[in-house]
């Protein structure tokens, strides 16, 4: 009988050893797929579409329901990070899930009670007719809407948290046959959240605005309980990550503080010299060994040993806060390390945030038909990136990366980094291509003298798929940075920071969400003197500002901020690690 291969690290929904051939791999991946997409399906239509229902539904004031909208995002992707935590050090990545998918259903479904039953809304009534009172949303039925859109909020954080962590749990990242198959499921990863939003974006916004809210919210509870039952029936399948119940995060911050209490102390010329453990006393206990790096040494002052008398020696019971594992140390300089990269895609998701606003404005002026009787709705503009992307994550992962790999010898084809940068170059090349397309737009208006035009009335004669140049390529370039980054702060991280990690792009996103704000607030008090309109993007008529100039500002700082980093990656150090995708060489790769 063939003696099963154990997973290192690993166990079964009952505590057991993972056995290599009977748990984990691409089949349990693909579960967490599924979960994903259906998920994605249940709740990308409320982005685009929650507005109006605000608005519609429970009478509030453009201003108030747009605010209401951002609150929840912002919420879902800031509390991805406290989740992440507790998944890490206490909860386990599979609890998370469950309970995260378990709220996030209770949140749908009390919206959808509410849209069904006319007494948890206020009276009917249209809001556009200026002499009509509307009742507004008020007392009790305020309080159901916000508890169910907050618990909604805090199920979306946990799923974003956990699920994609727990997914790549699924790789042995020794195995160099499974570090291929990791890099895979970071490119499926894109693809069925892809196609669950498309689903979302289309067939749930149709029957949101043309068979009611409570049909819409319904279906999407339903999608999210199917990802549920499917993600619950792989648990005898998963490798589950062992949770110790100590905080990787108490750990990092015991670094800096006592690198701050050592900071006049001498580093040692030779860095066996700093603190490390007895791996032989500590065999029986599953302990994280990583050499010393000479990066960061500052942090090194950590891992000083002394005496009184100032002589160094082995303590057996050291002060935490004074005294740090050269490990320890190792895996804050890793996170401090990544910390960079994760700036430097900020402004990505800043770029992102105009084809989700400014682009669908430009789409209502123009020709939206596909066909004599079918107009595509301006809101739905987002799934042609998203389709553009559902037929890239294949292409990219059956054909560019093997290529790639038979030249470079990297198993995942290009390195995470490389991969990040060339999503950043074509983010620049789409702010570039959106300014040309706007340039074109507006001198179509100005021809046709229609620049006064009443979008959604008098449509320019210009087919809104011109805007799909721009759209083409940034979802292009979605799939090499989101995915990379994803897969480079899952691989990097410290053992008890995955699901944190995995954070940093969800943090990422809301920070360049929160940055677009600020940056048109900046950019319309900055040329408020110079034009008609008050500003590049004042005003209410978008053929009359200067969106073109905007885009090429963009363009410009994308540019400016691959520039930095390249820097950044050229001087980034890879973690150590037994496979091969996460070596040093990765960092000598990059830099040819």
């Amino acid at each position: 009988m063939e003696k099963p291969e154990f997973v290192e690290g690993k166990v079964d929904w009952k505590g057991r050893q993972a056995i290599r051939n009977k748990h984990g791999g691409m089949r349990t991946g693909s579960l967490t797929l599924a979960t994903f997409g259906f998920e994605s399906m249940a709740t990308i239509a409320l982005a685009v579409n929650l507005v109006t229902y605000f608005i519609t539904d429970m009478h509030l004031e453009i201003a108030e329901a747009a605010n209401s909208l951002t609150n929840y995002l912002g919420t879902g992707y800031i509390l991805s990070i406290p989740v992440a935590i507790l998944a890490d050090t206490y909860l386990g990545r599979v609890k998370s899930v469950l309970i995260s998918g378990f709220l996030e259903f209770l949140g749908l479904a009390l919206l959808t009670v509410q849209a069904h039953y006319p007494k948890l809304r206020p009276a009917p009534c249209i809001v556009f007719d200026p002499n009509s009172h509307c009742e507004k949303l008020m007392g009790g039925n305020a309080a159901f809407l916000y508890f169910g859109l907050y618990m909604l909020a805090l199920g979306t954080a946990g799923i974003k948290a956990s699920l994609p962590a727990h997914g790549a749990d699924q790789f042995d990242e020794t195995d160099p046959n499974e570090v291929k198959q990791m890099s895979s499921y970071f490119n499926f990863l894109l693809m069925a959240v892809c196609l669950g939003s498309s689903v979302s974006l289309t067939f749930i916004v149709w029957i949101q605005d043309n068979k009611g809210w409570d049909w819409g919210f319904g279906i999407g509870t339903i999608a999210l309980l199917l990802g549920l039952v499917i993600f619950v029936a792989g648990l005898p399948l998963f490798r589950i990550h062992v949770v110790k119940g100590s905080s990787a995060i108490t750990e990092i911050i015991q670094v800096y503080v006592a690198a701050i209490r050592n900071r006049n102390l001498a580093l040692p010329k030779d860095p066996s010299e700093l603190y490390e453990t007895n791996k032989d006393k500590e065999a029986a206990v599953e302990t994280e060994f990583l050499p010393h790096r000479d990066v960061f040494r500052f942090l090194d002052k950590a891992a000083i040993q002394r005496t009184p008398a100032g002589q160094l020696e082995k303590p057996e019971a050291p002060n935490p806060w004074k005294l740090c594992r050269v490990t320890q140390v190792e895996n804050a300089k890793i996170l401090l390390g990544m910390v960079p990269v994760f700036c430097c895609t900020i402004i990505m998701t800043l770029c992102l945030a105009q084809l989700q606003t400014f682009s669908v404005q430009q789409g209502r002026t123009m020709d939206t038909r596909l066909t004599n009787s079918f107009n595509i709705p301006p809101a739905s503009l987002p799934i042609v990136p998203l389709i553009f992307m559902i037929i890239s994550a294949p292409v990219y992962d059956k054909i560019f990366v093997p290529f790639a790999r038979n030249i470079t010898g990297h198993p995942t084809g290009i390195t995470h980094l490389q991969r990040v940068g060339v999503g950043l170059v074509l983010s620049c090349i789409s702010m570039a291509s959106a300014a040309i397309m706007e340039v074109k737009r507006k001198g179509v208006a100005r021809d046709h003298n229609l620049l006064d035009a009443i979008p959604g009335v008098t449509p320019l004669p210009i087919s809104t798929f011109w805007l799909s140049f721009q759209y083409f390529i940034f979802g292009i370039a979605d799939l090499f940075t989101y995915i990379g980054l994803l897969e480079f702060f899952y691989s990097e991280a410290p053992k008890g920071l995955k699901s944190i990690s995995t954070c940093f792009l969800w943090i990422s996103m809301a920070l360049g969400y929160y940055g677009s704000s600020i940056l048109i607030d900046i950019v319309n008090s900055a040329t408020k003197g110079i034009t008609r309109s008050g500003g590049w993007l004042a005003g209410d008529n978008i053929n009359r500002n200067h969106l073109d100039l905007f885009y090429g500002l963009l363009s410009i700082l994308s540019f400016i901020n691959f520039c930095i980093y390249l820097f950044v990656a050229k001087r980034y150090k890879y973690r150590p690690q037994n496979a091969p995708a996460a070596s040093d060489e990765d960092s000598k790769t990059y830099s040819k």
